[in-house]
């Protein structure tokens, strides 16, 4: 249970209080529907376009195509505890406005782009917009709705919302790459971040958090820089060498800069992060398995991506079919993800989410890599998409319903970071941990065919991912076939790594969450603490 400290470490009083909460009105939920669907449309379109930015960007490696993610999800890992401050602070409706404002600019960078970097600096903003919607939305009807009920059922079409995002953004990245121009996806998301903008400053309603929260520089930087440096070194790990001394030292700075953040977070004032909340079991459990979990995820739809468009070279509109089994079925499984949420302990939501995920991929990892028929993703991505429906509104719930209303902003941040570290650490880990055993198995390969003796030397300093996709009149070419079979094996990989990962997630919740009573106790003392709810602010 947790109970609240001071910056001494000894009990303090009771939470203040809000002077500005309101209760959500239609208006407002739209634009949070909108919003929060619209910045995860941002963050997934990239990511169904690798094959595409092969093609026209021409990346030197293959973490170069790792990174155009990675910087729309690093600043969203980064500074969503920071955003969350700032709209207890200044008001969740300025933050709305100035989100899709920032979204607007980075995607206009991006639909301009002429080269790599120009689409690094556009990710990077774009990720900045997203950072600011994805806490404020939750924020808001967080601290909006009056019942747990109620909330419930808000988290549950806040979870199905995203989801639409991920439904969206392939058929939006295939039919743009397919039919036309894949720089019009960019530019149809400026359009709906502009939109977006108007609608939020026109009709939302402002709600605030103040009391006891403050910027807390010292812990922003520590946690940004930790969170680069880990990123930086799972990335260019496979191609530095991960003995090389750039990585070692980047992974040392990551270690002892979180280290950092906990004291830092344990000895000032008002902290961006509480970590005495972490005392309260329920809310330390689900935001463990909320990072793992979510890394399960984004590391399916990296791996797919990958597997279709650069290893099959298949088209981004095929390459959305797999997308939209993974994420366009959130929100027609929403009525009965609502109905479970309020009837079944959060355990077995969660558990048999996970479970299904783990299976679908387990499932993916074994399929052969000339099956490249849609009917065969059907059941291994549509096992993984119906899983992720039923962690990902539960998962919120469990963090965001532990904490006092008081803290719903915190809360809100704290579920945005976690889920969306385990979003970034996806794509980093598992393309590291594949692109090396790929060019393992590659060099091998190629050391064992006498055949491709005189292409060799050429082959290995290109890599698997470049031998896999030169023109045929490149000589090295004919080392193509060598590529797939190790592009394969090590992707194959990567699925059963994220399958474990999906299963220990499944075995600690169902085992180490606790049953209804015990959440109903823990939530019945949190609020106890917390005193009554404030009065709406007129």
């Amino acid at each position: 249970m947790s109970i609240p400290l001071s910056a001494a470490g000894t009990p303090s009083a009771a939470p203040r209080r809000s002077t500005a909460h309101t209760s959500l009105n239609a208006a407002t939920i739209v634009a949070v529907g909108f919003a929060v669907c619209l910045a995860q449309i941002g963050l997934a379109v990239p990511a169904t376009l690798n094959g595409t930015f092969q093609t026209v960007l021409h990346p030197t490696g293959a973490s170069q195509l790792d990174w155009i993610s990675d910087c729309t999800l690093l600043p969203i890992a980064a500074l969503e505890l920071t955003f969350g401050v700032l709209g207890d602070l200044f008001g969740r409706k300025k933050l709305l406005v100035g989100g899709a404002r920032l979204l607007l600019v980075g995607e206009i960078i991006s639909g301009t782009t002429t080269g790599i970097a120009q689409m690094y600096v556009g990710q990077i903003i774009a990720g900045l917009g997203s950072a600011t919607l994805f806490p404020t939305t939750l924020a808001i009807i967080a601290s909006g709705s009056r019942t747990h009920a109620s909330r419930a059922r808000m988290i549950a079409l806040w979870a199905a919302l995203l989801s639409t995002g991920n439904f969206i953004a392939p058929m939006l990245g295939g039919l743009t790459a397919t039919y036309g121009s894949w720089r019009t996806a960019f530019w149809i998301i400026a359009g709906l971040a502009a939109a977006d903008a108007v609608f939020s400053y026109s009709f939302a309603t402002d709600s605030r958090s103040p009391e006891g929260r403050s910027l807390d520089v010292p812990g922003q930087v520590t946690i940004g820089v930790a969170l680069f440096a880990l990123l930086y070194a799972v990335i260019e790990g496979p191609t530095a060498g991960w003995g090389s001394p750039v990585i070692i030292a980047s992974f040392a700075v990551a270690a002892a800069l979180l280290v950092a953040f906990v004291v830092i977070e344990t000895r000032v004032a008002d902290p961006l992060l509480r970590m005495d909340l972490f005392r309260n079991r329920a809310f330390a459990l689900a935001s463990a398995v909320t990072v793992l979990g979510m890394f399960s995820f984004l590391g399916t739809a990296y791996a797919i991506s990958i597997r279709m468009e650069v290893i099959q070279h298949q088209s981004a509109m095929r390459t959305a079919f797999a997308f939209i089994l993974l994420s366009g079925l959130t929100i027609f499984l929403l009525p009965l993800t609502s109905f479970m949420m309020a009837r079944y302990q959060a355990r077995w939501i969660l558990g048999g989410g996970f479970l299904l995920m783990a299976v679908g991929q387990f499932l993916a990892s074994a399929l052969p890599i000339t099956r490249t028929s849609l009917p065969s993703l059907i059941l291994p991505m549509g096992l993984v998409g119906v899983g992720f429906s039923f962690a990902v509104s539960s998962v919120t719930a469990t963090v965001v319903n532990t904490v006092p209303k008081t803290l719903a902003g915190m809360a809100a941040a704290t579920t945005s970071m976690v889920r969306d570290f385990g979003f970034a650490m996806g794509p980093a880990l598992i393309g590291a941990i594949a692109l090396s055993r790929a060019a393992g198995r590659f060099h091998s390969d190629l050391a064992g065919d006498t055949a491709l003796a005189p292409v060799r030397k050429a082959a290995e300093e290109a890599g698997p991912v470049a031998s896999n996709s030169v023109p045929p009149d490149v000589p090295f070419s004919k080392a193509a076939p060598v590529a797939v079979k190790a592009l394969d094996h090590g992707y194959s990989l990567g699925f059963l790594i994220v399958g474990i990962a999906a299963l220990v997630c499944c075995v600690v919740t169902v085992a180490a969450l606790g049953g209804k009573k015990e959440q109903e106790a823990e939530v019945a003392m949190i609020e106890a603490e917390a005193g009554p709810e404030p009065e709406p602010a007129a």
